[in-house]
């Protein structure tokens, strides 16, 4: 019996007669994570500090330059077969790795219980709103379950069964009527008229935009691991993600504006648009971010600790539940926020490893056995670069300079020791 594609050792590079994954395969999965209520809800940010043009200018060059950096990220799980964080071990070493892989699985356990809450809120107020009855933990319960369900089956069962299937096109139809609701009931004209109040600067709202990408450096190896070809997974998940971000942001931004600002304005102005059949799409949708969070915080465990991801996932599917159940999540989320930005440095010095130190060379036999001390020491400087511009510059954002002083850091660190790149 051929194993699940949820059963490989994340350390071992996917078989190739089992990497079956092709453009509109990347397409439809990463079109998929790029919507959702939490990207609306960052579209929303944007304005008023700025005018929705200013916005929408933001919106398409962070999404251009977050894609450009997450598709390149996905190259190198197509190139060596490997999970995200076993990538990693060129770069920091095995044992320097575990380090990132610990700091993953908690940030990724943290957002799949955020995004099982965020669906249980929106889901719950539709059912008031529609039919006067609410029922918080039924909602909690049932989307966790159906999110542990679809990363126990793993991507390519996930991709194939439901997205391609039919998952793609509700998508699709329920983000067209979000646009036509839009263009239909508000003076888009006047909205792109109204001037931005200037709390928020173009650069910080390029640096908000280009976050939302980064966010899945740490997971995206995971699923371009399959790909057939790096190609395919580079022009895939680049076209689909650039699409739903742009699209999503936008629409974040104009309906906050619209509705006057603030997430529950946002969530009142979408529940109310077309009795909310198309918010409930996004809600259902939205189980494929949890999904990508339990499945990729189980793939991450397993690259530490011997057992298959199928296994894992079961239990953290379990734990994102009972945390979303019962932990106050508000308290936490500056923390798991502290734990995103160490990715954006770290993930500069990977694609600095594997396309500039040693370009294109296979990640398994490249893993020295303890520490990588160049690679660990360029983290740290990016990560000190984003705490000093994050604090320092604010108005000039921290993810992209973060990320681009680790990488060089990186290089001059491993200059002495680069090998000439492959003819």
């Amino acid at each position: 019996m051929a194993l699940s594609d949820n059963s490989y050792d994340p350390l071992i590079p996917v078989p190739q007669a089992r990497r079956v994954f092709g453009t509109l395969d990347a397409f439809s999965l990463w079109f998929s994570l790029g919507i959702g209520l939490l990207v609306l809800q960052a579209g929303a940010f944007l304005v008023p500090g700025l005018s929705l043009p200013a916005a929408l200018g933001a919106i398409v060059v962070g999404s251009l330059l977050g894609v450009l950096l997450l598709a390149a990220a996905g190259l190198v799980g197509a190139e060596t077969g490997l999970s995200a964080m076993g990538s990693l071990r060129p770069a920091l070493g095995a044992k320097g790795a575990i380090v990132p892989t610990v700091l993953n699985v908690v940030g990724l356990v943290g957002w799949g219980a955020f995004e099982i809450v965020a669906m249980r809120d929106a889901a719950d107020a539709l059912a008031r709103q529609t039919f006067g009855v609410s029922n918080a933990v039924v909602w909690t319960l049932l989307f966790g379950a159906l999110a542990t369900g679809l990363a126990v089956l793993g991507p390519v069962s996930f991709v194939r069964r439901f997205l391609r299937a039919w998952g793609l096109w509700l998508l699709l139809a329920g983000a067209g009527w979000l646009t036509w609701r839009l263009l239909a009931d508000y003076d888009l004209a006047a909205l792109m008229a109204r001037p931005g109040t200037g709390e928020t600067s173009f650069a910080a709202g390029v640096d908000l935009v280009v976050a939302m990408p980064l966010s899945w450096l740490p997971l995206i190896a995971d699923y371009t691991r399959f790909g057939r070809t790096p190609g395919a997974m580079f022009r895939g998940s680049g076209l689909g993600y650039l699409l739903a971000n742009i699209w999503f942001m936008g629409l974040g931004a104009a309906y906050a504006l619209a509705s006057g600002g603030g997430e529950g304005m946002l969530l009142a102005a979408l529940a109310a648009t077309g009795g909310g059949v198309a918010l409930l799409l996004i809600i259902i949708d939205e189980t494929d971010n949890t999904f990508a969070d339990i499945h990729s915080a189980a793939v991450s465990t397993a690259t530490v600790v011997k057992a298959r991801p199928a296994r894992l996932a079961i239990g953290f599917g379990l734990l994102c539940t009972a945390i979303a159940l019962f932990a106050p999540l508000a308290r936490y989320e500056h923390f798991l926020l502290l734990i995103g930005s160490v990715f954006a440095p770290l993930f500069g010095v990977l694609l600095a490893d594997h396309f500039v130190v040693r370009p294109w060379r296979a990640a398994p036999d490249a893993a020295t056995p303890g520490l990588n001390l160049a690679g660990l020491a360029a983290w740290l400087v990016g990560i000190a670069a984003y705490q000093l511009f994050s604090r320092l510059l604010p108005e000039v954002g921290a993810t992209l300079p973060a990320f681009v002083i680790a990488a060089v850091a990186y290089v001059i660190l491993r200059l002495p020791v680069m090998r000439p790149a492959r003819g």
